[in-house]
């Protein structure tokens, strides 16, 4: 079982198609966005509403309207956008076992139970260095990656994809 939902999967390829290498903002609609990526566009519209909420995105207003990102590209984490969308979650819930021995015949003694859970101490290190990973990494980081991954112009041919769909909203709106 996955520990974030695949809404924050979504919000973060959502979020590289609104910058560009150099970290500047585009704006698109969440339909076109879902359009794009084959994606719910009713999971994604509650994706943004988060986002938006956040301060991550903003809503454009007119007849091409979407949105586009709030703040510039490289201040943007993948833990901001984790904790928009999935909110604070841990990775593990400690149950507190170690004072269930059955050798304790009910009554653990004190040294059993006193100071933090060596397993959950162990827990806590982890969620603590995925949450650093996690804020490491930016939207631009990733675009950038991305970037040296795509074939020459493929950039260019979203951004045209993009715009064509703007523009046929914009005709279906006149």
């Amino acid at each position: 079982m996955a520990l974030y939902s695949a809404g924050v999967e979504y919000g973060i390829h959502c979020l590289l198609y609104l910058a560009d290498e150099k970290g500047d903002s585009r704006e698109s609609s969440v339909r076109a966005l879902a359009e794009l990526q084959g994606v719910p566009q009713e999971l994604l519209a509650k994706v943004f509403t988060r986002l938006a909420k956040a301060n991550l995105v903003v809503a454009t207003e007119g007849v091409r309207g979407g949105f586009k990102l709030a703040r510039p590209a490289d201040e943007i984490t993948v833990l901001d956008i984790v904790r928009a969308i999935d909110g604070q979650k841990s990775i593990f819930e400690c149950r507190d076992i170690r004072g269930r021995c059955a050798v304790f015949d009910g009554s653990p003694p004190d040294w059993a139970l006193s100071g933090t859970c060596a397993i959950h101490a162990v827990m806590q290190t982890a969620q603590k260095r995925m949450e650093e990973a996690l804020a490491q990494q930016t939207v631009l980081d990733l675009v950038r990656r991305v970037g040296r991954k795509a074939p020459p112009g493929f950039n260019e041919e979203i951004v045209r994809w993009m715009d064509m769909r703007r523009e046929s909203k914009a005709n279906a709106d006149s």
